[in-house]
């Protein structure tokens, strides 16, 4: 039996604290389109991830904090599939 891999979803995004402005910048622009009733817009990253037989959810976790966010300024969540 074929076993698929398991897949990631590794969803960064800048920390509550920190400016956005490029979310500033859309949430100004959402007037004009009349989409008055959205209250703020954060940006932030998706990152897919595929994960070979035997990798360890550990490694994703590692991939996450070390190398796809900077932990001064943005956070993550990882959604399994």
């Amino acid at each position: 039996m074929l076993r698929s891999a398991m897949k990631a979803t590794v969803i960064v995004s800048l920390k509550p604290t920190v400016l956005d402005p490029q979310g500033m910048t859309i949430h100004r622009s959402l007037a004009s389109l009349g989409l008055t009733n959205i209250s703020d817009v954060r940006q932030g990253k998706i990152f897919d991830v595929s994960i070979k037989d035997g990798a360890s959810r550990q490694e994703v976790e590692r991939l996450a904090k070390e190398v796809l966010t900077n932990p001064v300024i943005e956070e993550y969540r990882i959604i399994w599939e």
